[in-house]
């Protein structure tokens, strides 16, 4: 080999290792050397993830409370400082890839197109996606909405399933898409939509606090069970076996029905209205077999 190609060919391997490096995500340094984690949270995905006063708060964002506990432990930071940031559908994914949050709080479900991207934590929730209405619109299966505008929030996985239903059934619907979940369900309350389809969740708690709860139901077959997961840099397996860890244990410690029970079974802020929803049979599957496993 002449003096030539060696040099080519050590040049080639530093490049190599240097691209790797600097593409290499250790959350737990980033977090170290800079003394903040920046935790993204929705604003409108009540119960889950949501804001009061502009405080970030609800079931996922407590989870991740445990989690940052972890974080301070890992690191001996008691006194780490916590950011909140606000995030949406559309911005979540990019937002984690640039590095402008450190992980994930919202109602992001776990797919495998996603993890291409990103990675995802043991699952902490089951959603049932089906769709809100007016209550007197006569609206109660898919076949229903022949004909009709149907809102989804831009950005989310409901949409896909809007789709699978109108080539299965045949039905013809007008998509619109809200830019955030409030924009969406504020789409369905003008009569802009004659319905939203979303996780389940997500639609309770928008009814839950809107000026006259009784003027909507959800509805309808469930479109899909979905799994969320806490959205991690893709890679950093460090970060991601301490948060399994955390959720794992959440599980396991009965933790996880304690928050349910706070976030789904009592009253709740703003209004201080109690969803009533039960345990649906995924949650308790998944609270039997916590996994990480992600949906196609």
């Amino acid at each position: 080999m002449s003096f030539l190609s060696k040099f080519t060919l050590v040049s080639t391997c530093l490049c190599t290792t240097l691209i790797g490096t600097a593409h290499a995500t250790d959350t737990l340094e980033k977090i170290k050397t800079s003394g903040k984690v920046v935790v993204g949270h929705r604003e409108s995905s009540d119960p889950i993830s949501y804001t009061v006063d502009g405080k970030a708060m609800g079931y996922a964002v407590d989870i991740c409370k445990s989690v940052i506990d972890e974080v301070k432990k890992e690191l001996n930071m008691p006194n780490l400082h916590v950011e909140y940031k606000a995030v949406t559908s559309a911005n979540r994914i990019p937002e984690l890839l640039q590095g402008n949050i450190d992980l994930e709080c919202g109602t992001t479900t776990n797919t495998k197109p996603r993890q291409q991207q990103v990675s995802f934590s043991t699952n902490y929730y089951v959603t049932e996606v089906r769709m809100a209405v007016k209550a007197n619109s006569g609206v109660n299966r898919i076949a229903d909405l022949d004909g009709r505008t149907v809102v989804t929030t831009q950005g989310t996985t409901s949409d896909k399933y809007i789709k699978l239903n109108e080539r299965g059934q045949q039905v013809n619907v007008k998509n619109v898409y809200g830019k955030d979940h409030a924009d969406s369900f504020a789409m369905l309350a003008s009569g802009k939509a004659e319905a939203f389809v979303m996780d389940d969740n997500t639609l309770a708690g928008l009814i839950a606090k809107s000026p006259n709860p009784k003027e909507f139901a959800i509805v309808g077959p469930i479109l899909s069970y979905e799994p969320y997961g806490i959205m991690l840099a893709k890679g950093d397996t460090k970060m991601k076996a301490l948060t399994d860890r955390v959720v794992t244990g959440m599980w396991k410690s009965g933790q996880m029905d304690k928050l349910y029970k706070k976030w789904f079974q009592s009253p709740i802020p703003p209004k201080n209205m109690n969803l009533n929803m039960p345990q649906s049979d995924s949650f308790k599957n998944l609270k039997a077999h916590p996994t990480d496993s992600g949906i196609a």
